[in-house]
C-alpha cells in the first residue's frame, strides 16, 4: 500500500502532519510523533511580537540599569551575548529537531512587520528548516480597509518573502475572504507553494459577572473540517503546482479520509494529538489504511479528489443547490411545527 504524498515540493510518507502546536517544544515528543507515522511536522510558531518585548525588555535592563554604585562601572552589568533570546532558542531547537528526525521539519512564523517577516525568515532558513509556514494571524478590523487592501496585505508579504528566500512556503489562510478562490490563486502567482485551509482565529469571550473579556481555549471538533472540505473540493485540480492542507477539526480516520477525497495533499492534526498524545496518530493512520484496504485502493492518489469539484456529476453541489437540498430534507423533531 503506497500512501506517500507530494507536499510543498517535499515528498511525504503519507498524507498526516501534525500542526503548529507547543508538542513540538520537546524532542522526546518529536520522536514520538514520527514513531507515530508523522510525516513531517511543523513547529509552534515564532511570533515577531514576543521576541520584539523580548529584545526591548533586555536592552531596557542591560543599557538603563542604574546599578546605584557609580564607583562599580559598566563591568558589573552582564553582556548582551549571555543571554539567549526567544529567536535564538527557536532556531537552536529547529536544528536539534533537524538531527533529532527524519522527516522534514517546518518552522511556522507569525509575523507583524514586513522586516520582521523577511528577517526572521531567512534567520529560520540559514537554521535548515525544510519549509516555512506563514500563519497570518490578522483580523481586519479597521473598518477603513477594503476587502481587496486586506488581501493585498497578504500577496506583498509572499512576494517580499519569495525574492529572499529559496524554501518553500505554505499560506495559512482564513475562510474570511470574500473570493476565497481568487486569494488562492493570487497566492500562488506571489509565491506560495501551498496554502492551508482554514487558520483557526481563536474568539475572545465575555465574562457576564466580571463584565470583561475573557481567554478561552476550546479544541476543535470533527465539524469543523466540513468548511475546508468544501474549498478543498471546489479548489482541487483548479490551480498548477499549488499544494493543498487541511487544517481544524480532523479527530478521526474518517475526517482524514473526507478530506482527502476532497483534494487535500495533507491533513494537519492539532487538537486530537494535544487531547490523546501521539499516539492517536497511528490509530488514524491505521483506520485510513483499513479503509483503504476494504475500498480496494493501493495508493492516496488513487483516491485523492474522488469526490471534488472535478468529478461528482453535479458540481454545483459544493455551492447553492447543496445549500437548497439540506433545507428541504430537514426534518423537525417529534412534537415541534414547522
Amino acid at each position: 500500500m503506497n500512501l506517500t504524498t507530494s507536499y510543498l515540493g517535499l515528498t511525504l510518507k503519507n498524507p498526516l502532519v501534525p500542526s503548529a502546536s507547543p508538542l513540538t517544544k520537546h524532542l522526546s515528543t518529536a520522536r514520538e510523533l514520527e514513531d507515530n507515522g508523522a510525516a513531517a511536522v511543523i513547529m509552534w510558531s515564532l511570533f515577531e511580537e514576543a521576541v520584539t518585548a523580548e529584545t526591548e525588555a533586555m536592552a531596557r535592563f542591560l543599557d538603563n540599569q542604574d546599578t546605584g554604585f557609580a564607583e562599580v562601572g559598566s563591568g558589573f552589568l552582564p553582556q548582551h551575548q549571555d543571554f539567549t533570546g526567544a529567536l535564538d532558542q527557536y532556531l537552536d531547537h529547529l536544528r536539534k529537531l533537524k538531527e533529532t528526525l527524519e522527516i522534514p521539519v517546518i518552522a511556522s512564523l507569525n509575523g507583524v512587520t514586513s522586516s520582521g517577516w523577511i528577517r526572521h525568515a531567512r534567520s529560520i532558513e540559514q537554521a535548515g528548516a525544510d519549509a516555512l509556514e506563514l500563519n497570518v494571524y490578522y483580523v481586519a478590523a479597521d473598518i477603513r480597509h477594503s476587502g481587496a487592501e486586506v488581501e493585498e496585505r497578504y500577496l506583498n508579504l509572499l512576494r517580499e518573502l519569495r525574492s529572499q528566500i529559496q524554501i518553500p512556503i505554505n499560506l495559512k489562510l482564513s475562510p474570511a475572504f470574500s473570493s476565497l478562490g481568487h486569494i488562492v490563486a493570487a497566492a500562488a502567482a506571489a509565491g506560495a507553494n501551498g496554502v492551508a485551509l482554514f487558520n483557526r482565529f481563536y474568539q475572545p469571550d465575555i465574562d457576564i459577572h466580571g463584565l470583561r473579556l475573557q481567554s478561552t481555549l476550546r479544541p476543535s471538533t470533527s465539524a469543523e473540517t466540513l468548511l475546508a472540505m468544501r474549498w478543498l473540493a471546489i479548489l482541487y485540480g483548479r490551480i498548477e503546482g499549488l499544494s493543498l492542507g487541511a487544517t481544524g477539526g480532523v479527530h478521526t480516520a474518517e475526517d482524514a479520509i473526507k478530506l482527502l477525497l476532497a483534494g487535500a495533499d495533507v491533513v494537519h492534526l492539532c487538537s486530537v494529538l494535544l487531547q490523546h498524545g501521539p499516539a492517536q496518530m497511528a490509530l488514524i493512520l491505521n483506520g485510513i489504511q483499513e479503509w483503504m484496504t476494504e475500498q480496494g485502493f493501493e495508493s492516496v492518489d488513487d483516491f485523492r479528489g474522488r469526490v471534488s469539484a472535478l468529478t461528482v456529476p453535479n458540481p454545483a453541489d459544493f455551492e447553492r443547490a447543496n445549500y437548497v437540498s439540506i433545507l428541504d430534507s430537514y426534518s423537525s423533531a417529534p412534537g415541534v411545527r414547522v
